[in-house]
């Protein structure tokens, strides 16, 4: 429960909803905090105002979650607040009240003039607002037209979900797009490091006989690890082991006009991170090779346990690995 203490507002009869934000913050200037990227999300038959800032947090427009809730377009900018302190902070934690009472001010994208700065809330503070609205109302504390604020809310936690918050203002904003992008460079970064590593025997020769018997020859030897081998391992290790991984791999290290790569592709995986995954992929993969008693049976096995990541690199045996 918030702490109701220092819950009072001091009552603002005339302003825009950016006057009333700001009296409750100070003039802090934003400084370098901006939106990169912005939209609208439809709630019902409201659309609410949302951004992403710099640092990835999600916010909605104040003004919207107000809409959002029920509230008369024409309502004063501290209706919702005065609504929430009046009838909800008994089934707010803290976190969510302090959010609440801490609006975030911003500069927009696009932003400029003499009063370029903006403000908004947490996007997920609209949940924890919803299900104290619904808990109130089941307590009987909501009277008169306030329980229609309870019914909105019940409308947005049918369709939304406070994991899904994010997804849905990433979204309407067209951060998913960065998000995802920035997400497989974390893989990589992980994976990956532009120093190479000193080389070491990483594929077991272990796994080279096996390989060569899952796929139904008798002799490693006769087989003298032709070229095609490579597309094998390319299927069974580099396209399952992490997304994105292959293509970067290509990029980082080219072939040379002999058509010979520089350094093994293996000795570009990090130490810490990087090549323990790849041990440890092809521990997994030899234990499918001993339960399978065939190629097909092995080939069902692989992708059921170890499916692949739809990255494709032509990745070819005699001087990769």
């Amino acid at each position: 429960m918030a702490d109701k203490t220092d819950k009072n507002i001091e009552p603002i009869t005339d302003g825009t909803f950016d006057d009333v934000v700001n009296s409750m913050i100070g003039k802090t200037p934003a400084k370098d905090i901006y939106a990169t990227h912005t939209g609208e999300l439809m709630l019902g038959t409201v659309g609410v105002p949302c951004h992403v800032l710099a640092d990835g947090t999600r916010v909605f427009s104040g003004r919207g979650m107000q809409n959002s809730l029920g509230f008369s377009k024409n309502s004063s900018g501290l209706a919702l607040g005065n609504f929430i302190d009046a009838k909800l902070v008994d089934y707010l934690d803290e976190d969510a009240y302090y959010k609440i009472k801490n609006p975030l001010s911003f500069k927009r994208v696009g932003s400029g003039g003499s009063a370029p700065e903006t403000y908004g809330f947490d996007a997920t503070v609209l949940i924890d607002i919803c299900d104290a609205a619904i808990e109130a109302n089941k307590r009987g504390k909501l009277t008169g037209s306030q329980k229609n604020y309870a019914e909105f809310a019940e409308a947005i936690i049918r369709s939304v979900a406070k994991v899904g918050i994010v997804a849905l203002v990433d979204e309407a904003t067209g951060y998913q797009y960065d998000r995802e992008h920035d997400a497989l460079q974390r893989i990589l970064d992980k994976f990956l490091t532009d120093e190479k590593r000193k080389w070491s025997k990483t594929f077991p020769d272990e796994f080279w006989f096996k390989l060569v018997k899952t796929k139904g020859y008798d002799s490693y030897m006769a087989l003298k690890r032709p070229a095609f081998v490579g597309h094998w391992v390319n299927d069974i290790v580099y396209s399952r082991l992490a997304p994105g991984i292959k293509s970067k791999l290509k990029e980082m290290n080219p072939r040379a006009p002999s058509g010979n790569r520089t350094v093994k592709h293996h000795q570009l995986l990090t130490e810490d991170h990087g090549l323990p995954e790849l041990k440890d992929h092809l521990k997994k993969v030899m234990v499918l090779m001993d339960a399978s008693s065939n190629k097909a049976e092995f080939e069902r096995l692989l992708n059921k346990s170890l499916p692949k990541y739809g990255d494709t690199l032509e990745l070819p045996f005699d001087d990769d690995f």
